[in-house]
């Protein structure tokens, strides 16, 4: 796989080299409400075009990711809740003198410690 995306870093950049090479020429760039004329060459307006865009598309998806991530922040706490909950659930009946531990008391890696099911009674 890395050989094949080196790959294709290697034609990519011989085209941008080529495209960079082929469009020397200036181009006046002007911005309608200020005054100011700016000479740039065609390949840097190409390739800025397309950094600025890529820029945009980034700073685009994480904000439409927020809620994503967001959302799964809480599934992850009340996972580790419920976790707490039934490793405090399988102390008590494996041991019934033990009562009211506070579940958030427990560590969550304690039910991987614990064993698999309760012994019948």
């Amino acid at each position: 796989m890395r050989i094949v995306y080196r790959a294709f870093f290697l034609v990519f950049a011989i085209l941008l080299v080529t495209f960079a090479v082929s469009n020397r020429e200036t181009v006046s760039i002007a911005f309608w409400p200020l005054p100011f004329l700016a000479d740039v060459p065609l390949y840097l307006l190409c390739f800025l075009t397309l950094v600025f865009g890529a820029l945009i598309g980034l700073g685009a998806a994480s904000f439409w990711r927020r809620r994503d991530r967001r959302e799964l922040r809480a599934r992850r706490r009340r996972i580790e809740s419920l976790e707490r909950e039934l490793a405090a659930t399988q102390l008590q009946l494996k041991d019934p003198q033990v009562k009211d531990i506070p579940p958030e008391r427990l560590p969550v890696r304690q039910l991987r410690q614990l064993p698999e099911s309760a012994p019948a009674q």
